[in-house]
């Protein structure tokens, strides 16, 4: 798969996880070193974060893919994570690809808001 390929494939990814109910936002993945790291180097200008938020890599046993998400805080995170797994898994079916495997970390749960 080619960078671009896989950039694309990462946009219709986060496009596919932001519209999952339950799902409110999607944060960059990786480790908080890797964050801070990729940070750092933005703000030296050393790299600009044109990058996807979703990290996806493709090995010789298919697609991987890795999302960070808040959910809604009324909702139970086993139920959206299911719905976010499955819907990353029909994307790269119907594009005609392998899963390796979809790594869903929930980082966020958002409070109810005020009233």
């Amino acid at each position: 798969m080619t960078t671009e390929a896989r950039a694309d494939l990462a946009a219709a990814v986060e496009k596919t996880v932001r519209e999952t109910p339950g799902v409110h936002s999607v944060y960059r993945s990786g480790s908080l070193i890797s964050n801070l790291v990729r940070t750092g180097a933005e703000v030296l200008r050393v790299r600009n974060d044109s990058q996807p938020i979703v990290t996806v890599i493709s090995g010789e046993r298919g697609v991987a893919v890795e999302a960070s998400i808040g959910i809604d805080f009324r909702s139970g995170a086993a139920a959206i994570l299911r719905a976010v797994h499955e819907a990353v898994d029909g994307l790269l079916h119907a594009g005609g690809l392998t899963r390796d495997s979809i790594t869903l970390n929930v980082v966020y749960v958002q409070p109810p808001e005020a009233s």
